[in-house]
C-alpha cells in the first residue's frame, strides 16, 4: 500500500553509488582493509547501489523524489590526489547518467569532488555542473583531517558561489581512528559516530563563521546535514557564550576577531541551511525549523541508512514532519519550495501527479 500525500517531497539528501563507482571502488578496496570492511556493510543495502531496487523502494512513497548525493567515503579518502580526479569524473558521470534515465524520480545530482586536489576540483565542478548540469557540490567537513577554511581550498567555495550560485552540501566525516580521549588510540562503542559526527558538523561550521568565509561569501548557502547538528540545541549557548569570545583565551587575540565580525556569531550561524535529516524526531525537527526558519530547513531523509535499508527514514521523516502541524506555507517550502529556488529547478518538478489527487480524492470518500 503506498503511501499518499498532497505535495511534492523533494529529498534534498539522499545517497547512492552509481554502479560504475561502486565497482571501481571495490576494485580500490582489495588492497584497503578498512573500506573492504565497509562494503560488506554497504553490500546488505541494496537501495545504496542498485537502481532498480532503489526505484523500488521509492514507489512505496507518492511523489516523493531524490537529489541525489555520493555516500561516504569522500573521493580524496579513496585515492590520491593524482588518482581521485578520475574517480570524482566516474562518481559524477554515473550521477548525470541516473538522472537522465530517470528525471521523473531524480531531478538532479550533486557533484562530487577530489578535494586533496584542488585545481582538479575547480576543473570537475566545472565539467559537473556546466556539462552535466549538477546542481552544487558535496564536500566533507575536513579534508583527510584538514578544516575547510584553511585557505587552499577557498577558491572551491569561491567559485561555487560567485560563477554558479549554487550550494554546497556538507557531510560529517570522522571514523572510528578519532579517539575519544588522548590516552586512546581509537574511539569505542562508535561514540565517533554518534556523537562524533554531530561534533565534527559544528566544529566545522564554527570554523566557517569565525574565520570569516561567510563575510567574505555572503550569499554562500551551505545545507548541513542533520539539521545544523548541534547549533540550534546550544543557540543560546552560541550567543552568551560566544558573546564573550577571548575572555577564556590567552593565546590568541578573539576580542578583536568578534568585533571584527560583520554580525553577532549566533546570526552567521543561521546563515546556514539544515536538512530534516534526523531519525524522524519530531522534537529535533521542531528545534531546527525554530533556529534555521522555515526559508532555510529542507527535507532530507539519510536514506538509504536506516535500519530497514531505505524507507523506514522517508516513512518516519515524512511522518514526523507532517505531525508538526505546520501551515501550509511553511510545509511546502521544507518539502520542496526551498530545494526548488536554491536549484532553480523547473516548476514541473514539483507537480503532483493528477492520478495522485484523485486517489486522494478518493480516500477521502
Amino acid at each position: 500500500m503506498k503511501v499518499m500525500n498532497d505535495c511534492c517531497k523533494l529529498d534534498i539528501f539522499p545517497h547512492i553509488f552509481p554502479k560504475t563507482f561502486f565497482d571501481r571502488m571495490k576494485e580500490i578496496a582489495a588492497t584497503n582493509e578498512p573500506l573492504a570492511a565497509t562494503i560488506q556493510r554497504w553490500m546488505n543495502i541494496p537501495v545504496l547501489w542498485d537502481l532498480d531496487a532503489r526505484i523500488k523502494m521509492m514507489g512505496k512513497f507518492n511523489n516523493y523524489k531524490q537529489i541525489l548525493t555520493l555516500s561516504l567515503p569522500a573521493i580524496e579518502y579513496l585515492a590520491g590526489p593524482n588518482d581521485s580526479p578520475a574517480l570524482a569524473r566516474i562518481a559524477n558521470d554515473g550521477m548525470a547518467e541516473i538522472v537522465r534515465e530517470r528525471p521523473d524520480l531524480f531531478p538532479a545530482f550533486v557533484a562530487s569532488l577530489p578535494m586533496n586536489n584542488v585545481k582538479a576540483s575547480l576543473d570537475e565542478m566545472d565539467y559537473a555542473i556546466r556539462k552535466l548540469g549538477a546542481k552544487g557540490i558535496q564536500v566533507f567537513t575536513n579534508v583527510n583531517g584538514r578544516p575547510l577554511d584553511e585557505l587552499e581550498f577557498y577558491p572551491i567555495f569561491e567559485r561555487c558561489v560567485k560563477k554558479y550560485d549554487l550550494p554546497i552540501w556538507l557531510h560529517p566525516a570522522r571514523t572510528y581512528k578519532f579517539a575519544d580521549y588522548p590516552s586512546e588510540d581509537s574511539s569505542k562503542y562508535e561514540i565517533w559516530w554518534l556523537f562524533g559526527w554531530p561534533y565534527e558538523t559544528s566544529a566545522c561550521m564554527a570554523r566557517i563563521v569565525f574565520s570569516g568565509m561567510l563575510d567574505k561569501l555572503p550569499n554562500m548557502k551551505i545545507i548541513t546535514h542533520h539539521l545544523g547538528a548541534m547549533a540550534p540545541y546550544f543557540d543560546e549557548r552560541i550567543r552568551l557564550g560566544m558573546s564573550q569570545m577571548g575572555a577564556r583565551t590567552t593565546h590568541a587575540d578573539y576580542r578583536t576577531l568578534l568585533k571584527n565580525l560583520s554580525k553577532p556569531p549566533l546570526e552567521l550561524f543561521k546563515m546556514f541551511y539544515g536538512d530534516t535529516a534526523i531519525n524522524g524526531s519530531a522534537p529535533a525537527i521542531r528545534c531546527g525549523l525554530d533556529f534555521f526558519g522555515a526559508d532555510h530547513t529542507l527535507f532530507g531523509t539519510d536514506c538509504p541508512f536506516d535500519p530497514e535499508g531505505g524507507p523506514l527514514f522517508i516513512r518516519d521523516g515524512i511522518k514526523a514532519i507532517d505531525s508538526l502541524k505546520l501551515s501550509t506555507t511553511t510545509r511546502n517550502k521544507v518539502y520542496y519550495g526551498n530545494a526548488m529556488k536554491m536549484l532553480r529547478l523547473e516548476p514541473e518538478v514539483a507537480k503532483v501527479p493528477k492520478v495522485a489527487v484523485k486517489k486522494k480524492a478518493a480516500a477521502k470518500k
